[in-house]
């Protein structure tokens, strides 16, 4: 007796047919090239394998092309995008007792490299639409230990620089960019990373721009802090072409350098950025039109002047607009992230609590002895309600769609959206249950 045929009409569930076949629900990325396995191993047969060398190396290489790109006069190579961030504030002379403006929502390491610095994040709240650093909220937490902004440009949105250069002008302060997530975006025709003074992206496996693992870089105009940062990424000592390593540490350095393999592998990738990034405009946006139909669902969006990345999609949810009013909109995601799982549409959460509220930040353990907190004026709780409720009500769609081949994937994982929104009578009843 055969078994039953499941229908595509009924939610997967509760048993029908999953909008979204299996071989889609995970696609890969970063896609690896004979170009990149031969630009790897030519580095490995005959290439220098680290970035102190007397001469050009896939590191070298990788910086310029990376500092054109970005419009900026120099690049500078780290280990990763979280001691890009680390080394900019080093350059910059952010420390002990200095307070750094960071956005609430955000990866962990937004807010950890201040921290590495000795200095104190201070969390303000984001713009509901954008995702990134609200202006207004900046300008408010500002107090006399204030001495940097750092913006993210989160899911590959740029953040509204100009107010934010404004404010930063007004009262001195610096402006390092965490562009980790936003290779290849643009504010007001200015390539993100060379806007404020530095700008530092990640490399790792699953950005925009990948390596073969980790990787970093720093871009920025100002030969001084170049300079720094070269030194902070490597001992503090001064290595520079033509010139005899003396050994010696010029000022508080690490090894936070890149290597030649990962930035000879990141090199291949770029020679093939435009064209993928090309594609997933194309197959993002025809996605994000097709679920813009959707009552009560608010899709990512590009503000006026800028350009995207799409490295993260993140979608928020309201039940009110869904014509479902009495539920919360914590409640219609959990039930709204139940279904869509089940239909095969590969939605998570992210981050699960803004920054403010990870431990790390609530307990003060730092270095020990409550420091750096211990060293600057107590800091009241974030005020964050924008934060907040996009947390509660959102959910997104990672990596899946970096690849340049993601259109019929993302076909099916709107046809996943549309099979739930047409049982919105059985999403409510989830979600009041």
């Amino acid at each position: 007796m055969s078994a039953p045929t499941k229908s595509k009409d009924t939610l997967a569930a509760f048993g029908g047919e999953p909008a979204v076949p299996r071989p889609l629900r995970t696609l890969v990325w970063p896609v690896i090239t004979d170009e990149d396995r031969a630009a790897v191993l030519q580095t490995l047969d005959g290439g220098p394998l680290v970035s102190n060398v007397d001469g050009e190396s896939p590191v070298t290489v990788l910086e310029k092309r990376w500092a054109e790109r970005c419009a900026t006069a120099y690049c500078v190579g780290t280990s990763n995008g979280t001691t890009a961030l680390t080394v900019a504030l080093a350059a910059m002379g952010i420390g002990p007792g200095d307070e750094v403006i960071v956005p609430a929502l955000s990866f962990i390491a937004s807010g950890l490299a201040p921290v590495h610095q000795m200095a104190i994040p201070v969390f303000a709240d984001v713009d509901p639409v954008t995702f990134t650093l609200d202006p207004a909220a900046v300008a408010a937490a500002i107090t006399p230990a204030t001495t940097a902004i750092l913006p993210v440009h989160l899911h590959g949105h740029p953040a509204d620089m100009d107010p934010l250069l404004d404010i930063a002008h007004r009262h001195g302060l610096a402006v390092l960019e965490d562009a980790a997530q936003a290779h290849g975006a643009t504010y007001h025709g200015r390539p993100v990373g060379g806007i404020g003074a530095m700008g530092a992206f990640s490399l790792q496996v699953t950005k925009n721009l990948p390596t073969c693992g980790e990787g970093g870089l720093l871009t920025t105009d100002d030969a001084d802090l170049a300079g720094k940062a070269r030194m902070a990424r490597e001992f503090g000592e001064v290595i520079e072409p033509g010139r005899d390593r003396d050994y010696i540490s010029y000022r508080l350095g690490w090894n936070h350098k890149l290597s030649s393999v990962q930035a000879a592998f990141t090199t291949s990738q770029l020679d093939r950025f435009d064209g993928y990034q090309a594609a997933r405009e194309r197959n993002v946006t025809t996605f994000l039109d097709r679920l813009s139909e959707l009552p009560g669902l608010t899709v990512p969006t590009v503000a006026d002047g800028s350009t995207h990345a799409w490295h993260i999609l993140r979608f928020r949810f309201d039940p009110d607009a869904a014509g479902l009013p009495g539920l919360t909109p914590e409640a219609f995601r959990r039930a709204l992230h139940r279904l869509l799982r089940a239909e095969g549409v590969p939605v998570s959460r992210y981050q699960l609590m803004p920054l403010p509220d990870q431990r790390v930040f609530t307990d003060r353990v730092g270095f020990g002895k409550g420091y750096p907190w211990a060293a600057g004026t107590p800091m009241p709780d974030a005020d964050i309600p924008v934060t907040r409720r996009i947390l509660d009500d959102s959910l997104t769609i990672q990596k899946r769609h970096l690849n340049p081949a993601a259109g019929s994937a993302l076909a099916r994982y709107a046809d996943g959206f549309e099979k739930v929104w047409a049982h919105l009578d059985v999403v409510a009843r989830l979600a009041a249950a």
